[in-house]
């Protein structure tokens, strides 16, 4: 909203929102309003989560002593009710912007509405976990941000090409917080790594020849191909997955063979293990 010019500054009446949720659907409605007065500054009072007739008191006391104005987006009936006669009776100025939608819903649909606030945002709730997901395995990805791997509810290790990025993505688009950490032949794995809850680190396995083939499949996008380069080397790989191997079992990290597997399968294994764990092994 821009901001009203030097000299035409008033104390303009303020909006009390008066909601039994958070106020933000209201607010926007009000916002949107506002929007048309360009050179007005209004002030925008939310009482949130009102569940008593003492606040809507309140509320309302306040709206009376500022000649303000009470919009309110209460799904409570008697809550409702109350606030109107309220407003009524202190000649306060309101807006009911949820009651009589609800009505007409109710008489449309034949059905009588459950009257509990903050539904709305109760089914929005599990769209935006998953985009925080997606955003966390995209941030955490590749050993990024080790700061952050101990908000991961999930962690998978792997030597590289074993498929941890893009497993990582479809358990993010599942609801999952996931953190990806690459292990390299002859580098010790992260300290950090040993810090973390070991129930939720899961291991990623390959066959080697499976390895080999999406190694040389990434030296050829690179334009790196070399036969005899010791990342696509036979040998050199199969060392390479025993000894991670041994490192999972050492460490007692969950293992999960995703050779010749699709994405989903070796998912439904990751989720399995790792709430099995949390539910039988200590922290």
């Amino acid at each position: 909203m821009q901001t009203v010019p030097e000299g035409q500054q008033r104390n303009w009446p303020p909006i009390y929102l008066v909601s039994g949720g958070t106020g933000a659907s209201g607010e926007r409605v009000v916002q949107t309003a506002l929007a048309q007065f360009p050179e007005v500054n209004v002030q925008i009072i939310v009482f949130s989560h009102v569940r008593t007739a003492e606040e809507i008191e309140n509320a309302v006391s306040q709206a009376a002593r500022n000649k303000g104005t009470i919009i309110h987006t209460l799904v409570d009936v008697d809550l409702r009710r109350t606030l109107i006669r309220q407003a009524r009776d202190k000649n306060v100025y309101s807006i009911d912007l949820i009651g009589r939608v609800l009505h007409r819903l109710a008489n449309v649909l034949k059905q009588e509405p459950i009257n509990q606030p903050g539904q709305y945002w109760l089914k929005r709730q599990a769209y935006f976990e998953r985009v925080e997901a997606i955003e966390f395995a995209i941030e955490h990805d590749d050993g990024l941000k080790p700061q952050g791997w101990p908000l991961a509810e999930i962690v998978l290790v792997g030597l590289s090409r074993v498929g941890k990025t893009p497993l990582s993505v479809y358990l993010s688009i599942l609801g999952w917080k996931v953190a990806n950490i690459p292990l390299l032949k002859g580098v010790p794995p992260p300290a950090e790594l040993f810090q973390l809850d070991q129930r939720r680190i899961v291991g990623l396995i390959i066959d080697p020849g499976q390895l080999v083939l999406h190694r040389q499949q990434r030296q050829r996008r690179l334009g790196t191909s070399s036969l005899d380069s010791e990342y696509t080397n036979p040998l050199t790989l199969y060392e390479e997955v025993e000894e991670i191997h041994k490192l999972y079992r050492r460490n007692g990290f969950a293992i999960v063979d995703v050779t010749d597997k699709p994405i989903e399968e070796s998912a439904d294994e990751v989720i399995a293990l790792v709430t099995r764990r949390l539910k039988t092994m200590s922290p």
